[in-house]
């Protein structure tokens, strides 16, 4: 009798308090996969290349030669974008590199863009023992057609650096800002950029 009532008592508890839960499966989070590295592949290199670029004349925007100009003057300087050559052997469109130094120029406060009224030489035009990025007639011609005072030009080459192994080349970005009167060169630099071979 006894063994009966305790049995009637766990099942009233079992069901007052309600059927068994299965334990939920907690789902793992999906794996964040990992970010394209920019510079891999054909468009990839472009895009890095452009950036850096762009990169570059930021750096010349931060530089002391425009409030010194500022300082003597009472103005802005009028700053255009020039030839940016290919001193390579190599295919290598140079277009994107001085698109994106105007993109920087025209949207800084510290200068004044203007957009140059003809293409000032042949971007894909090679002249490895040239030293000069801007020729003075070209800069004649730059100052009386757009009004300038500073002009952004530049070079792509194709450097190397000695390893055990042998040598290691790469492609380098210089860009250098020129005052247009006097032809001094107010900033300069260079950078290693990613070039991508072409397609096989």
């Amino acid at each position: 009798m006894k063994k009966a009532s305790l049995i009637l008592l766990v099942v009233c508890l079992a069901l007052a308090c309600g059927p068994f839960k299965k334990a939920e499966r907690v789902q793992p989070e999906p794996a964040t996969q990992p970010e394209a590295r920019t510079g891999e592949g054909e468009k990839g290199s472009s895009v890095s290349a452009s950036r850096v670029a762009g990169e570059m004349t930021a750096d010349c925007l931060s530089r002391a030669w425009i409030p010194a100009y500022v300082g003597v003057t009472g103005n802005k300087p009028v700053v255009t974008v020039g030839p940016i050559h290919n001193w390579t052997d190599e295919q290598i469109d140079t277009k994107p590199f001085a698109a994106s130094c105007e993109r920087e120029l025209s949207q800084s406060d510290q200068v004044s863009f203007v957009a140059s009224q003809r293409q000032w030489g042949q971007s894909g035009e090679k002249g490895g023992h040239q030293k000069e990025f801007v020729s003075p007639e070209t800069v004649g011609r730059i100052k009386t057609e757009t009004g300038a005072n500073f002009i952004l030009a530049g070079a792509i080459r194709l450097m190397s650096d000695k390893t055990e192994g042998g040598s290691s080349p790469y492609h380098q970005l210089e860009l250098e800002m020129i005052n247009i009167k006097t032809m001094a060169r107010v900033w300069e630099g260079s950078k290693q950029i990613k070039i991508a071979g072409p397609k096989k």
